[in-house]
């Protein structure tokens, strides 16, 4: 369904490259001398170590996820090839300030502090989080009934923080993999997690042992981020409406999670 036109530049010890880069010592693309689309080229920076949306599927190597699908659809609209560069989170920004690359694409929460620097597309992810209990389970239906309940959470994570203050007990767990097992052990009664993360287990084991019961209200958009003022950020942004119109977007999000987060 979507296209293979898509070639994967790893950037050698990318960590180190970047790391010394900053908003200050940035170039622009044009003095850098990276493509900003005139070339047909749309290059993009992504860490490839992200599932579901960024990494390297274990029988081909070929870099997949949900975000790779969603850029490339949008290249595809525009006539445009697509080039990954596989960066580091904690570089990726620098990357695009130094004009390595046109757009990032890796699940990039929308944020004031961001749209200060950076120009952003029109969401293609909306997340929120997720309430999973085991099946069945009727105790639990909003945030409200979160109160004495004992949750497994990863102690440093923000959901932690969601359910003590919703009056929880936290029981310390390594990641959502142990959670869900406690939880169908019935050593905890719930875990709260990124819906996103929630969809995409259910989606890939098919486990019906646990559902989501319920969603927080708060929740965050993901876009692509460009630097500012970038040509691409409009064209993109009629690209995403095509998809979004077409049913695209929601196809690529029903592999990914079983679901349309896409709005």
């Amino acid at each position: 369904m979507f296209s293979k036109r898509a070639t994967i530049a790893v950037l050698a010890g990318a960590g180190l490259a970047l790391a010394g880069c900053s908003a200050d010592d940035a170039v622009s693309p044009a003095e850098s001398g990276a493509a900003t689309g005139e070339a047909g080229v749309l290059r993009v920076g992504t860490e490839g170590t992200y599932s579901p949306f960024s990494f390297h599927d274990t029988a081909s190597n070929d870099l997949t996820g949900y975000d790779v699908d969603v850029i490339t659809a949008v290249a595809d609209e525009l006539g445009m090839e697509v080039e990954f560069s596989e960066v580091p989170w904690d570089a990726i920004f620098a990357g695009l300030e130094a004009g390595r690359y046109d757009v990032v694409a890796n699940q990039v929460s929308v944020t004031p502090e961001r749209e200060e620097i950076y120009d952003f597309s029109e969401p293609y992810t909306v997340s929120t989080g997720a309430i999973v209990t085991r099946a069945g389970d009727e105790s639990v239906s909003g945030p409200a009934d979160l109160a004495g309940k004992t949750s497994a959470q990863s102690a440093t994570s923000n959901w932690a923080d969601v359910v003590t203050e919703a009056g929880a007990q936290v029981e310390a767990v390594e990641g959502f993999t142990q959670a869900v097992a406690l939880l169908k052990q019935e050593r905890v009664d719930v875990t709260v997690n990124d819906n996103l993360a929630v969809l995409n287990y259910l989606e890939t084991t098919g486990d019906t042992d646990i559902e989501i019961a319920a969603e927080l209200e708060t929740g965050t958009e993901q876009a692509f981020a460009f630097v500012q003022d970038s040509e691409l950020t409009a064209q993109v942004d009629e690209a995403l409406a095509t998809l979004r119109a077409d049913g695209t977007l929601a196809d690529i999000s029903q592999k990914w999670f079983g679901a349309d987060v896409t709005q």
